[in-house]
């Protein structure tokens, strides 16, 4: 009795002195985006407060100044917002799509050359992908899909390559039981029936995942965004768009309003991440049990 008592006590601080932990880091964590909502609500307007870069956090006088300026009218940022979101949600269903599609196949099926096409997938996704930008770009320009072309071109990338990203989601399918599918085979269902009836309703959380993970790339690209739809304003993504306020405007001019434009880039993939963070984890989990 008195050793679980002891043991308890051990567990009780050692709890504590975690959580204390977790909590110094969250808040380290949590602090610049806290900044960047704070400095958002600072008024540009020198006749209100100075609107550049401060020595402190909290504004002396808050203002929607920033935000106002955003939606207004003053800028194309309406515009900018939709590319990204157009962008983000058409990789988002394709890429998942083809992914569903190429993890099911090397789950299920055994065909001649398998196994090589994921080894040569795997060492071709050791390979950065800023590699090949340069010549991406000229291809895309041979086809009129930069600068006025940008997002359709943005959106292809994207999903081109996506099959080689099968390796979570095949492993989910691995812990399916197949012999689920080989029942319904036996009773004359083809291998797409299966796949739509029964497969895909039993595996909501990969396919959550999937989804979000190939939402949040194109939401938050910037490098190869900057090189597709250089020097044409209306199809820029927001990222690419905002760094032109800060090298290209007045810098200090611009900070608030670009601390703004982050805040409304933030908030709806935070939203979308912790509504579906439960089968974002079970996704992540079950995938990685076999691959």
């Amino acid at each position: 009795m008195a050793r679980q008592t002891s043991m308890k006590k051990k567990r009780a601080v050692g709890n504590f002195f975690s959580y204390v932990l977790l909590i110094l880091i969250s808040l380290i964590w949590l602090f610049p985006f806290f900044g960047l909502l704070m400095q958002s609500f600072r008024s540009y307007d020198p006749a209100v407060e100075y609107g550049g870069m401060v020595d402190y956090i909290i504004p002396h006088t808050f203002s929607l100044d920033n935000y106002r300026f955003l939606f207004d009218g003053g800028t194309n940022y309406l515009r900018w917002y939709l590319n990204t979101f157009i962008i983000a949600l058409f990789v988002s269903i394709f890429n998942t799509i083809i992914v569903l599609c190429v993890s099911y196949a090397l789950s299920r099926m055994r065909f001649k050359g398998r196994t090589f096409l994921m080894r040569f997938w795997l060492i071709l996704g050791m390979f950065p992908g800023f590699l090949t930008m340069i010549c991406l770009y000229f291809l895309l320009k041979q086809v009129g899909l930069t600068q006025a072309g940008a997002v359709p071109g943005l959106i292809l990338v994207s999903v081109a390559s996506s099959g080689m990203g099968y390796y979570v989601c095949k492993g989910y399918f691995d812990t399916i039981p197949k012999a689920l599918d080989e029942a319904a085979r036996i009773d004359g269902a083809s291998r797409a029936r299966v796949f739509l009836t029964m497969t895909l309703p039993m595996s909501k959380p990969i396919i959550i995942y999937t989804a979000l993970v190939a939402f949040m790339g194109p939401w938050c690209d910037y490098v190869f965004a900057s090189y597709v739809a250089f020097g044409h304003d209306k199809s820029y993504n927001v990222a690419v768009a905002m760094q032109r306020w800060m090298v290209v405007g007045d810098y200090q001019g611009y900070f608030t309003r670009f601390c703004a434009g982050g805040v409304c880039v933030a908030v709806p993939i935070t939203i979308l991440f912790m509504c579906l963070q439960k089968y974002y984890v079970e996704g992540v989990t079950g995938g990685a049990v076999k691959g």
